[in-house]
């Protein structure tokens, strides 16, 4: 009887870790990195966004005008 017992234990204990590992691959696993979360278990099927790269000053206009006050300031004398 302790023969079936075990049997029965060790079959339990087998359909339980069988189960958890099945969960958790269908579950997928998510880590951020840089403000992205990769891999997700939708990844696929998301939809991808693009973000053009800008300029690499992006206050050109205010140093120009910065700029053009100096010359104005450098001209009239002060």
């Amino acid at each position: 009887m302790t023969a079936k017992k075990d049997q029965n234990w060790f079959r339990t204990i087998a359909l339980l870790s069988g189960a958890a590992v099945l969960t958790g691959a269908a579950a997928g696993c998510q880590v951020s990195v840089n403000g992205q979360t990769l891999p997700s278990p939708y990844y696929l099927e998301d939809d991808v966004q693009y973000f053009p790269g800008a300029g690499e000053f992006k206050l050109s206009r205010e140093a120009a005008a910065l700029r053009e006050a100096r010359a104005q300031e450098k001209m009239s004398g002060r």
